[in-house]
């Protein structure tokens, strides 16, 4: 098996193509080296959403506005000895 890694769009829909034509999951998942959980949850999910693209996940909401980043890190560099207390 290959290393992990993200599957681009571009493959996503060659293996949901595959699986369109009639091919078992485990002989795609052979042909493209990943696991059959992998393209059967793949094929699962474009049954269920129609669409075969990668969630683009939601990280931690931001508490800081860039602006605010900037003005810490200045005063950090103004004040260098107050963190060392």
């Amino acid at each position: 098996m290959s290393s992990r890694h993200h599957i681009d769009d571009f493959m996503r829909g060659r293996i949901i193509g595959k699986i369109e034509e009639g091919r078992k999951i485990t002989d795609v998942a052979r042909e493209f080296d990943i696991t059959h959980s992998v393209v059967s949850w793949l094929w699962k999910s474009f049954k269920t959403t129609g669409i075969c693209s990668r969630r683009h996940g939601g990280g931690r909401v931001r508490s800081t506005t860039p602006a605010e980043d900037r003005y810490i890190v200045l005063s950090a560099k103004r004040n260098r000895r107050t963190t060392a207390q």
